[in-house]
């Protein structure tokens, strides 16, 4: 069973995904970021795919971006940095990128690396719905890769249950229309757009992202969804701290 699959089995609420960018804050730290993130029992990590045109991201991670590139990070680079981090790391690894850099690499061919070095799944946000469904859903399914589909507050119901019935994995809540970024609280229109989606009984499971950075923002998104998603926080810290290992500890205080 894939591994996305297999965690919303085992536990169905609490979980905490962490995301960074690869190549970030050096060329060879993303390795050592996975494990300690395993080793300090975050449940999943979302790796960055760095690109130079991130539209869905903040300043913090477009700066991540940059300098990943900067640093020479590429993505036949970081199939190479994983290849055999499943010897000691079992939790679900997905990647998230922008079609671009996908595309030119050929997607199969990115869905055969994936499937090498242990990849679960997939987060493409300017991946067409239509197109997914007809060009890339099918080649995916082949090598039992989960493509997470994104919904905003925008989302239309029609819409939100159309990628229900045609995904797998779990759903990734945007919580609000903007660029990724750390907010101290959600506000009542987010806390609508939650009941709003909780009362739909979805099928798949969902995780909440974008904005989540201290102890009231996560637990307003685990009272909301299967779990949270950390992006911009950790890496700023990152970026500040001598150690992944530092970074970790000083975000799971921040969490406290």
């Amino acid at each position: 069973m894939n591994r996305i699959n297999s965690l919303f089995q085992i536990k169905s609420s609490g979980i905490l995904s962490i995301y960074f960018c690869a190549g970030h804050p050096t060329l060879d730290s993303t390795c050592d970021i996975i494990r300690t993130l395993q080793q300090r029992g975050i449940d999943m990590i979302e790796v960055g795919i760095p690109f130079s045109d991130p539209m869905a991201d903040g300043p913090v991670i477009q700066d991540a971006a940059t300098q990943a590139l900067r640093n020479g990070m590429t993505l036949r680079t970081l199939f190479s940095q994983l290849d055999g981090i499943r010897s000691d790391v079992t939790i679900p690894l997905i990647l998230m990128g922008y079609l671009n850099p996908i595309l030119h690499f050929g997607f199969e061919d990115f869905c055969k690396e994936c499937v090498r070095v242990g990849i679960d799944g997939v987060i493409i946000p300017d991946l067409p719905f239509a197109d997914y469904l007809n060009d890339y859903k099918p080649i995916a399914d082949r090598y039992d890769l989960r493509i997470i589909m994104l919904i905003t507050p925008e989302t239309s119901d029609e819409r939100i249950r159309l990628i229900d019935s045609h995904t797998d994995g779990f759903i990734y809540m945007v919580s609000s229309a903007a660029t990724t970024g750390a907010q101290r609280e959600f506000d009542a229109a987010k806390q609508a757009y939650f009941s709003r989606i909780n009362a739909m009984n979805l099928r798949n499971p969902r995780m909440i992202g974008f904005g989540i950075s201290n102890r009231q923002t996560l637990d307003a998104a685990q009272q909301n969804a299967s779990g949270a998603i950390i992006g911009s926080k950790f890496v700023s810290l990152l970026q500040q701290s001598a150690t992944p290992s530092e970074a970790v500890n000083q975000l799971l205080e921040a969490l406290k």
